[in-house]
Parts: C-alpha cells; sequence; structure tokens
C-alpha cells in the first residue's frame, strides 16, 4: 500500500483525513513525497500508521513524468511481480472506446457496504490523502483510494479501482489497459463521464450523474461496474 504527500498536506490535513481511516493503514505503507514535503506531515502519517498497527516501509519521492502546470502524481510498478508488468496506455482518452454505454440509468441494488480494491498485476494501491482539485490529473498504474472529494475539472486515472470516500464529481478512468473487472465507488458518484475498462458513460444534462444529489442526510454510496459490457451504477445501503 502507498501513502501520497504532497506540498500542500500539513500536519492536520494528514492526521483529518487518516484518522478516520485508520483500518486501510494496516500493513506495510510505502510513503511517496512529492516535491518538498512538511516534515511534521511526514512525521503524523509515519505516527497514524503506527497507531494503527501498521508498519512504515520506504519512503521516497515519487517519479515525475515531466513539468506540468499541476501536481501529476505517479506510482511505480512494484518489483516484487516482475512476471506481471504494469499497465503502459499514457493516455486512455486518445482512443475511442470501443463498446459505449448508456449514461442515464442508475440501477439501485443492495451491495457489500464497504470498497475493497481489486489490484491490477504489477500496480499497487496509492493512497491520496486529501481533496483532488480543478485542474488535477493523476495516472496510477494500480488502484486509488481518495479521502476526499473529486472536485468538477479534475481527472483520476487508474489501472485498478477509483474509489473516493467523498463526492466523484470529476472524470473517472478505473481498469485502464482493459481491466474490465475494475471498479468506480463514491458518496457518491456525480461524474460527467465514467470510464471503465474500453467501455464509457457519459451524462446527459439532468441526469442524477451530472447532478450532485444535495441531502442532508449522509450520502449514498454507490459503485459502478461493468455488466454485459455496459456500466451500471448500483446504490449501496
Amino acid at each position: 500500500m502507498n501513502l501520497l504527500l504532497e506540498p500542500a498536506d500539513t500536519a492536520g490535513s494528514v492526521a483529518e483525513a487518516l484518522g478516520v481511516r485508520a483500518a486501510l493503514l494496516t500493513g506495510q505503507i510505502t510513503v511517496e513525497l512529492q516535491a518538498d514535503v512538511d516534515p511534521q506531515a511526514l512525521e503524523e502519517a509515519l505516527t497514524r500508521i503506527r497507531a494503527a498497527g501498521g508498519t512504515p516501509g520506504r519512503i521516497r519521492a515519487t517519479r515525475a513524468a515531466g513539468p506540468t502546470p499541476t501536481p501529476e502524481p505517479m506510482s511505480a510498478p512494484s518489483s516484487s511481480t516482475p512476471d506481471s508488468p504494469a499497465p503502459d496506455n499514457p493516455a486512455s482518452h486518445s482512443s475511442a472506446p470501443r463498446r459505449p454505454a448508456p449514461a442515464s440509468p442508475a440501477a439501485r441494488t443492495t451491495a457489500a457496504p464497504s470498497p475493497v480494491p481489486s489490484g491490477v498485476p504489477g500496480g499497487r494501491t496509492v493512497i491520496v490523502p486529501h481533496t483532488l482539485r480543478a485542474g488535477f490529473r493523476g495516472e496510477y498504474p494500480g488502484s486509488v483510494i481518495v479521502l476526499g472529494d473529486v472536485n468538477p475539472g479534475a481527472e483520476v486515472v487508474a489501472g485498478g479501482d477509483v474509489i473516493v470516500i467523498g463526492a466523484l464529481r470529476g472524470l473517472a478512468h478505473a481498469g485502464q489497459g482493459g481491466h474490465s473487472d475494475a471498479i468506480v465507488w463514491a458518496r457518491p458518484i456525480a461524474s460527467p463521464q465514467l470510464r471503465i475498462g474500453d467501455a464509457v458513460a457519459r451524462a446527459p444534462e439532468g441526469s442524477s450523474l451530472s447532478n450532485m444529489r444535495h441531502r442532508n442526510d449522509q450520502p449514498t454510496a454507490e459503485v459502478a461496474r461493468l455488466s454485459g459490457g455496459v456500466i451500471q451504477i448500483d446504490a449501496q445501503k
């Protein structure tokens, strides 16, 4: 499991994000640093890992993909599975999906209450401990867990699952490289466009995907997955 820290992270923001998700910190956690990181934020992350029963692993800098106007965290391929290379499709939006899926229906069924990253051969799960703002674009060889919201104008691309603990209002592509068993999970899914594997679903104006459902009670968790080549969104209760 990877934990990605960025320059904007502080000890307070890390404590708030990880304090309510201690269950994700069990096992060995690799901490990746993007550029200069507040040392107090790093110390807080290590403290939270130990308090949750996890073990801090290696601490290293992320591999830069080149200068960009906004951060682009990139997780390096795992060396523990040399026979399973990481997905190498650099730009999923450059090719049209082979099986366009209807965007408007969102079936409501009962599913498991908690998302579990399925993982991808050669990829690792990365934890991003903050909300992703407009202009952000992140690509991850494995699965990614965002401990916050994905705001409109942000984009997340993963070879495995995309799990957002808050609301997903930006673009999401799970299963990049043809991994059709990947899922998108959020509270709720309010994205104008979803991709899973080679399928795509776009939300027409006024649909449940394009408009965030403002409610006074707890937001509904939703999961999107491929079913018969069509992206289906199920409510979790």
